[in-house]
């Protein structure tokens, strides 16, 4: 189980279920709760956050193995990690300052051994994860009928995002080393 002294929650699913877009939904609605979160999104692919042509993106491709860069508003630190397989969870989770957080929400990652919702859309077409994963604390469904009978954790609806939001509140508030009463 990963080591962090906030709480971590994350979003496990198939491609395609709807995971950032629900990421999108529920972060500013934590946010005027007065949670300071924090996120960390697995990718299966190359990816840049900034585009050909900008100083940064240039740099980078040039030979920097970091690249930082800053402004009055954020700033984002890139660095060349080139490696057989991704990092773990708990290297990526040791690059947050959790002085800053409350909390910090993960998608994907759902092979790694820490709490999580799993989500699911039967249109999909992929089986359920939380029979296989001992981690996967509550499902949530576009589909309440779907999820299987033998399924004992909490039932969410996936399109219910005041139900998702308590959820993830009375998870913080269970956490051991914090203090969280939004």
């Amino acid at each position: 189980m990963i080591q962090t002294p906030l709480p971590v929650l994350g979003f496990a699913a198939w491609s395609g279920t709807g995971k950032t877009t629900l990421l999108k939904a529920l972060l500013p609605r934590l946010r005027s709760r007065g949670l300071r979160i924090g996120c960390i999104k697995h990718a299966h692919h190359d990816f840049d956050v900034d585009t050909p042509g900008k100083d940064s993106y240039e740099l980078r491709h040039a030979g920097a193995e970091q690249m930082l860069i800053a402004s009055h508003k954020r700033w984002a630190l890139m660095v060349e990690d080139e490696r057989v397989e991704p990092p773990a969870l708990q290297e990526l989770l040791q690059q947050l300052n959790t002085d800053l957080l409350d909390l910090v929400l993960i998608e994907g990652f759902k092979a790694e051994a820490f709490p999580k919702i799993e989500l699911h859309r039967p249109a999909v077409g992929k089986p359920w994860r939380f029979r296989e994963d001992p981690h996967v604390m509550a499902v949530a469904c576009d589909q309440l009928d779907a999820i299987p009978v033998d399924c004992c954790l909490p039932r969410l609806d996936l399109n219910n995002l005041e139900q998702l939001e308590d959820f993830i509140l009375e998870f913080c508030q269970r956490h051991p080393s914090r203090g969280v009463t939004p």
